[in-house]
């Protein structure tokens, strides 16, 4: 399996493209994060933090399918780069304007939410191109995954690290020019410069007239709940033992296991529909959230966070696979994007319950929230299994074209096992 990350690396534009996007993404991936320790530093209550971050996590799930179709139609060097750059500007509003306003604070969050650029649906338009076979593209996939859990583990900890040597507005005003710089790297890209969609059909609703599209967002609607809720609970259970530093170890350490699943994961040769491997998946990723509402001393904690982690970034692979499986011709960026605004819906939920959640029943009614949202994320796809049984489009064997990425084979997956 190292040798087939190594032949995508090895690609020309891929390391670049991918590593570009994971710097784009930093502001958004670390959001929620930075907005919580800022709030917190102001003297703003969990009730404000969990709110301003909810707020964040709608905006951006506002924007993300409306920027990711405008992609589709206009191309990614004019909607990606000018949206980084607004959303940064949204974030050093906040950092600069502080808490005194709150009508400021949420128009801030609300802009920066809503420009954040849509790179990661981007990126994956972007693989076919880049790649060519089918069997590579697939493969990166699981890569991206990976990487998104590499990123995920070393954004907390930069971001306590910048708490610590400045303060929580620095780290904001940081983390967001860092953003720019990885978005202007993938635009400037001749792959970017270069896609175009493929023709779709002319209709209102998108890549959301796909039923099996549509069970899937609705399930990782719950599993960004889960995600959303142990942002704050996490902060809570630092502040029960009186450093700030845990809260970074606690969402290192569920990015950690989340890298270690999805390299394990990568690694296997799998057999059958993804679908059902995703429901597999997604009942381990419940089970593991569960035992967080034990809230037992920091080491424990902490191996517990790492275990919770561990089915994530696999759920995100399988759910890529799905999503090729399922969205409508022409919608690739677009039907990503959903993807992606469904996480971000979940996420605002997850803060939004989370923090009264902790002000009325204490930190381990936080973590019972997550819980709650990864049974429930196991139970819509145990409901809709017969809408996601049946793919939006027919696979083909041949090679794949930036919106028909169906007869793509899964990464580990011999020609006679398609997924």
């Amino acid at each position: 399996m190292a040798a087939g990350y190594l032949d995508i690396l090895r690609a020309r534009h891929a390391t670049r493209l991918l590593v570009g996007t994971l710097v784009g993404r930093l502001p958004s991936g670390t959001a929620h994060i930075a907005i919580v320790l800022f709030t917190r530093a102001e003297g703003g209550s969990y009730t404000l933090a969990g709110a301003l971050a909810a707020v964040y996590g709608l905006s951006t799930a506002v924007g993300q399918p409306l920027l990711g179709r405008a992609v589709d139609l206009y191309g990614q060097p004019r909607v990606q780069l000018p949206a980084s750059v607004l959303s940064a500007l949204g974030m050093a509003l906040l950092a600069l304007a502080g808490l005194g306003s709150l009508p400021l604070a949420y128009a801030a969050v609300i802009v920066a939410g809503v420009c954040t650029p849509p790179l990661e649906g981007g990126l994956r338009a972007l693989w076919p191109t880049v790649l060519g076979r089918e069997d590579r593209v697939h493969r990166a996939y699981a890569m991206d995954a990976v990487a998104q859990e590499v990123m995920f583990t070393v954004g907390p900890l930069l971001v306590t690290v910048l708490v610590s040597l400045w303060s929580p507005a620095a780290a904001l005003l940081v983390i967001n020019a860092i953003g720019v710089l990885g978005a202007l790297s993938v635009v400037v890209s001749e792959p970017s410069r270069t896609w175009r969609s493929a023709p779709r059909e002319a209709h209102w609703l998108g890549a959301l007239r796909s039923p099996g599209l549509l069970a899937l967002l609705g399930s990782f609607f719950f599993v960004g709940l889960a995600l959303g809720s142990i942002t704050v609970a996490g902060v809570a259970y630092a502040d029960d033992h009186g450093r700030e530093s845990v809260y970074g170890w606690l969402m290192a350490a569920l990015g950690l296991g989340a890298l270690i699943g999805g390299v394990a994961y990568g690694a296997w040769q799998w057999a059958g529909a993804p679908e059902r491997r995703l429901r597999a998946i997604v009942a381990l990723l419940a089970l593991g959230y569960l035992p967080l509402m034990l809230t037992p001393g920091v080491v424990p904690m902490t191996v517990l966070a790492a275990l919770a982690g561990v089915f994530l970034a696999p759920a995100i692979a399988c759910s890529f696979i799905v999503v090729d499986r399922h969205a409508p011709r022409g919608t690739v960026t677009e039907a990503f994007s959903w993807l992606v605004t469904t996480f971000g819906v979940g996420a605002a939920a997850g803060t939004a319950l989370a923090g009264p959640a902790v002000e009325l029943g204490g930190t381990a009614q936080g973590f019972a929230v997550a819980g709650a949202g990864g049974v429930v994320a196991l139970l819509v796809l145990l409901a809709t299994g017969r809408v996601l049984a049946v793919p939006g489009r027919t696979p083909v064997a041949v090679r794949v074209s930036e919106n028909d990425r169906n007869g793509a084979v899964e990464p580990g997956f011999s020609s006679g096992h398609k997924a």
